[in-house]
């Protein structure tokens, strides 16, 4: 944080001396004004382009999950008499980046319609995303097969539980495995450092290409324009205009 946020009273509404009293009060209740000052909005469908009017037997995606609008800080989960509201406390959460989207409004994006007979899906999820990432690929029409791949970030992440250190890339298939098939030897593990907010590995795109160099291929919600794929999303609008 800047200097200009170094107590929370400069960027907060004010708090009466009973609200700080007020056990129930905690960190995410202090922090609620920032976060609903920084937060990014969405408003699918229209907020997004269009699917391509083409088909691809390779899709991959890295849907902006939703976390509710929680906050990541230190000692967050701490009653405010626990807080020392003096400290330069880091503040951080996914839609302060980009616009989050919830898991149910994902499921209406229709990727079945751009999708080969036999079709893979690569999708990243998060940790606590999980079990919605599964749900996800089956709404796109989708059946779950595997970890595709594992990110060792070689740093961690706070977590209520354990340190986490990694992130999983999931793959769906509909129909058969697409052919001509290209590397078979290619590994799950994936240790590369982590880059910006959300920016995900390029090593996994490579892989993916060496198992699958002749097909049609689309990234989803793209960041930018790889060579020989596709892409669709909020930062690469330009391919559409």
């Amino acid at each position: 944080m800047n200097n200009k946020q170094k107590t929370l009273f400069d960027v907060v509404e004010p708090i009466t001396t009973h609200k700080l009293n007020d056990r129930k009060v905690t960190g995410y209740t202090i922090y609620n004004a920032e976060q609903k000052r920084r937060t990014f909005r969405n408003d699918l469908p229209e907020f997004y382009p269009d699917l391509p009017e083409k088909k691809y037997a390779i899709i991959y995606a890295d849907p902006p999950w939703d976390y509710n609008g929680k906050m990541q800080f230190d000692k967050s989960s701490k009653s405010i008499d626990k807080i020392n509201l003096d400290r330069n406390i880091f503040i951080s959460s996914a839609n302060f980046k980009y616009p989050t989207v919830k898991t149910e409004i994902l499921k209406k994006i229709p990727v079945y319609e751009i999708s080969e007979e036999d079709c893979l899906l690569f999708m990243w999820v998060t940790n606590p995303h999980l079990a919605q990432g599964i749900e996800l690929g089956k709404a796109w029409g989708f059946e779950y097969r595997t970890v595709a791949f594992v990110w060792d970030k070689m740093v961690h992440n706070p977590g209520q539980y354990t340190l986490s250190y990694c992130e999983l890339c999931l793959v769906f298939k509909r129909g058969r495995i697409p052919k001509p098939r290209g590397a078979r030897n290619i590994t799950q593990l994936v240790r590369e450092p982590r880059g910006e907010h959300s920016e995900k590995p390029n090593e996994v795109q490579k892989r993916i290409e060496a198992m699958f160099p002749t097909q049609k291929k689309i990234e989803l919600f793209a960041r930018k324009k790889p060579i020989n794929w596709d892409v669709w999303g909020l930062d690469v609008r330009e391919v559409y205009d």
